[in-house]
């Protein structure tokens, strides 16, 4: 297991200057809508404004952790997948990735990387393992492909299949940074048998509440929002080999019996492939 480097006292306070709390922050907010503490009076004020405009916006963020919970266990489960390459983290909640894997296979090794100050601080709940396991968190971006790959490879072996997992955060890739062929670089570095884990908020006809409050988050928050459509976020898996139900409403993606016939569909669309 692997202990936070945040923990030397000028390391702790280079964070502490590094967040901002005078402007609500995608992390923070997400958190305060799953429930959580760690977040300011920012950006539970922005919270309730988004939830004003987009009153089921809350069944987003529930909806994408569930669906992170079915993805990590069908492949820790059917597929037996060991090891996890979790890009854009966010704060530690209930059922992170290594839990939800190590309750499945106790020898599962994952890498969590973000690059939000304050995720780093809280970094130390994501660094419980099994001892048969192991976790390790990296304070860098999602841009920085080389940087990832070369420091993920002191805990995982990129020899063997990895679950790379990208939920909600290709969102902050804007259009004119390529993000497919971002993507797609970390693809290419992962080698047969991996899966890609992949969520995105879209933009539909369906639901103009949606594009409403995306504007008002662009306007006051950071970091800014690209919404997609889902043909556009289908086209992340490109390349690939989709697993049934394909990119789906995260609500809908296998769901659980207890869940319904049927749920409702949410604006958080989608997937999981393999790497053949």
């Amino acid at each position: 297991m692997t202990d936070i480097p945040a923990a030397a006292n000028g390391v702790a306070a280079s964070l502490r200057a590094r967040i901002n709390t005078d402007q609500p922050h995608t992390a923070r907010i997400w958190n305060y809508w799953l429930g959580g503490k760690d977040n300011y009076e920012v950006d539970r004020e922005a919270g309730d404004r988004i939830r004003q405009l987009h009153p089921g916006i809350g069944e987003y963020a529930r909806a994408d952790r569930l669906f992170l919970g079915r993805a990590v266990r069908h492949l820790a489960g059917e597929v037996g997948i060991r090891q996890f390459l979790d890009i854009g983290t966010g704060l530690p909640t209930a059922d992170n990735t290594h839990e939800v894997a190590q309750r499945i296979a106790p020898e599962s090794r994952i890498v969590y990387v973000d690059n939000d100050p304050l995720v780093l601080a809280h970094a130390r709940a994501l660094l419980t393992s099994t001892p048969e396991g192991r976790t390790d968190y990296l304070d860098e971006d999602l841009r920085n492909v080389d940087a990832i790959v070369e420091h993920a490879s002191r805990t995982l072996d990129f020899g063997e299949p990895v679950a790379l997992i990208l939920l909600g955060v290709v969102i902050f890739i804007g259009d004119d940074e390529d993000p497919y062929g971002l993507v797609r670089q970390l693809t290419d570095r992962l080698p047969s048998g991996s899966h890609l884990v992949l969520s995105h908020t879209v933009t539909s006809p369906s639901m103009p509440d949606v594009d409403e409050a995306v504007r008002f988050w662009n306007e006051h928050g950071t970091p800014k929002l690209t919404q997609r459509t889902p043909a556009d976020v289908a086209r992340f898996f490109d390349g690939l080999h989709l697993l049934e139900p394909g990119v789906v409403s995260c609500s809908r993606w296998r769901p659980e019996p207890a869940d319904g016939p049927e749920p409702a569909e949410v604006a958080m669309f989608g997937g999981v492939a393999r790497k053949d």
